[in-house]
């Protein structure tokens, strides 16, 4: 308003005053940098814009008056909170909901996340896949958003026949027991039924072409006969799955009773919100594909292109191919009529898909193709939902390449929790040999898991890391152990406060909060900074976002701390005050922690 009334002339779309914390906290609490940029649009010196501007301004009720003198450089307005008006907004985010405001118009995010395929053991490329997941679905559950989750699994098209076709042929010669069958097995299997279907044409042609032998081709012929006829099994199991004969189906059945069962127990151990009723396989589309494909080319959107049917999307060369020229759908179809569902259905606002950066491409064509469709229009509010890929990097060795085994294989991501815990444990064990055994094992599990959990999401999305188990597990720095660390010492304040001085905590939950030394004011300051730090969060898709500001919070209470006497405070005001910072510290911080998915703890 005072740059409208300085400068009327100036569109009101452009009167943004650049409003920012301030980097030197003894001049100023925030600085105004709109001058600059008003001055270069008028033609003025910066200086004499940011004095128009300051004569316009009325901050009396919270920040100390502007002057000539709140002019720094070429032409920054800075800007200090009265420390009355700063103690009256800490008290006032002292509530239920710690400043978050109710939001005006409530979203529904679906968002996609764990993707897993059955016959498969999940691995440590899902590790990203599920805790970003699910803490984007958390962080619009804790902004008072709907979240759906949405687990896409892998259970349905001629691989999963395969191993369903190779599983079958071996029950019935009662060579296994579907009963005890484990997941390890059926994965062995699955790789087996792969190899089985998969004919050495290339192979046989060149020992043709070079003459290798009788013996050679021969071998060679064997094989690409066996693999034609393995293939054609498969595919004849596809059409028995597809129309559910009994026998068959309940094959594939137990196939997904065991993948998913694994699936939900991993996802558990992970504490990440990925339940059964979140499950939405393949298999579920299967019965929407042909209607879609159908719809699509009557509308003219599909047009045929050497056989197969294609979607153009505008701004990209390669179109979006939704089914093949032999009649196959492709994942494109089935994610096309995902996103009809998810939108049309679920009634999804913002539809969220935590995939592999890598997918980028498909995404692009997926989100185009629906979008021409009209398939991404919420029935309720009658416009486009917002179709977003939160992509993210690789997870690293040491070496730089795709985290595996020696061996070369993928790394099973409940041995990756489990060694998580047991190395928790070691260190627990060592720094806190007086805690009784049981203690010891819960709070080894949690600083296990959060460790893991916390190395991967305070990491920017988008961007691949190195995995190390002692970087994660440190108990200093941006670490899981560090920040779990930090929320016991204020809940031990508090223990202390009750046991060796008697004060009941309703004492200090209704103090009066009062802000005079510099770590009180930054302490509060970061404090005010949380409910416009989940709403970015949750507007990039950035849950790092929320890591950097409980890790600064954590570091912003230790200066606190060591510079405000809590327990030991000149008056019982003070104390009562300090007290009630800390409680609020607290519950900020449990509450980041629990936003992202992390477990906490009371002791360690």
């Amino acid at each position: 308003m005072a740059i409208g009334r300085a400068f009327p002339e100036v569109d009101p779309a452009e009167r943004d005053p650049l409003i920012t914390g301030s980097k030197m906290a003894k001049l100023a609490d925030f600085q105004s940098n709109g001058a600059m940029a008003l001055g270069k649009k008028l033609g003025k010196n910066p200086r004499e814009v940011a004095a128009a501007i300051v004569k316009h301004v009325d901050v009396a009720d919270i920040a100390e008056p502007l002057t000539e003198q709140s002019i720094a450089g070429p032409g920054f307005i800075n800007i200090k909170l009265r420390s009355d008006a700063l103690a009256m907004l800490v008290t006032r985010m002292d509530g239920a909901t710690l400043g978050v405001p109710v939001p005006e118009v409530k979203e529904t995010a679906v968002v996609d996340l764990c993707g897993v395929n059955l016959a498969k053991q999940m691995h440590i490329g899902h590790l990203r896949a599920v805790i970003i997941g699910d803490a984007i679905a958390r962080l619009f559950e804790r902004l008072g958003h709907n979240a759906v989750r949405q687990n896409h699994v892998g259970d349905w098209g001629l691989p999963i026949a395969m191993v369903t076709a190779k599983l079958k042929q071996l029950s019935d010669a009662k060579k296994i027991d579907m009963a005890t069958l484990s997941l390890d097995s059926m994965e062995k299997l699955y790789k087996l039924s792969q190899l089985e279907c998969a004919a050495e044409e290339r192979g046989l042609a060149m020992a043709r072409k070079y003459r290798m032998g009788p013996k050679v081709i021969a071998e060679l012929e064997a094989q690409v006969e066996g693999a034609k006829e393995a293939m054609a099994h498969a595919k004849q199991t596809l059409v028995k799955l597809q129309a559910h004969e009994p026998a068959v189906f309940a094959i594939w059945q137990r196939i997904s009773d065991i993948t998913m069962k694994a699936c939900l127990d991993t996802c558990a151990a992970l504490h990440s919100n990925v339940k059964a009723e979140h499950s939405a396989g393949e298999s579920s589309y299967a019965l929407e594909l042909g209607p879609v494909v159908e719809e699509l080319t009557k509308r003219g959107i599909a047009e045929e292109s050497a056989g197969a049917l294609i979607v153009r999307v505008e701004g990209l060369e390669e179109p979006c191919i939704i089914r093949k020229s032999d009649g196959g759908y492709l994942y494109a179809t089935t994610d096309v009529a995902a996103i009809r569902r998810r939108v049309q259905k679920l009634d999804g606002t913002r539809v969220i898909y935590c995939v592999d950066i890598r997918q980028s491409l498909h995404f692009k064509q997926v989100f185009g193709a629906a979008h021409r469709a009209g398939y991404d229009i919420n029935l309720a509010t009658k416009k486009p939902a917002r179709l977003e890929h939160a992509g993210f990097g690789m997870v690293l060795g040491d070496d730089g390449r795709p985290f595996k085994t020696r061996s070369g294989e993928n790394v099973k991501l409940m041995d990756v929790i489990n060694e998580a815990i047991r190395r928790a444990a070691a260190v627990v064990n060592e720094r806190s040999a007086e805690l009784p055994e049981a203690q010891r094992a819960r709070v080894a599990e949690a600083v296990g898991v959060a460790a893991l959990k916390y190395a991967d999401l305070s990491n920017d999305r988008v961007k691949d890391y190195v995995f190390s188990f002692d970087r994660m597990l440190a108990f200093e720095g941006n670490t899981g152990p560090y920040l779990l660390y930090a929320l016991v010492r204020t809940r031990s304040i508090q223990r202390k406060a009750t046991a060796e001085r008697a004060i009941q905590p309703g004492t200090w939950t209704n103090a009066p909060i009062a802000i005079g030394e510099p770590a009180e004011k930054t302490l509060a300051l970061t404090l005010l900074r949380y409910p416009g730090v989940l709403a970015s969060a949750a507007e990039a898709l950035e849950p790092h976002r929320i890591c950097n500001y409980i890790y600064d919070l954590a570091g912003t209470f230790s200066s606190f701390f060591d510079q405000c006497p809590v327990l030991k405070a000149p008056d019982d005001a003070t104390m009562l005050s300090r007290l009630r910072l800390c409680a609020l510290t607290e519950r900020v911080l449990a509450d980041g922690l629990t936003t992202l998915g992390l477990p906490t703890l009371e002791r360690m």
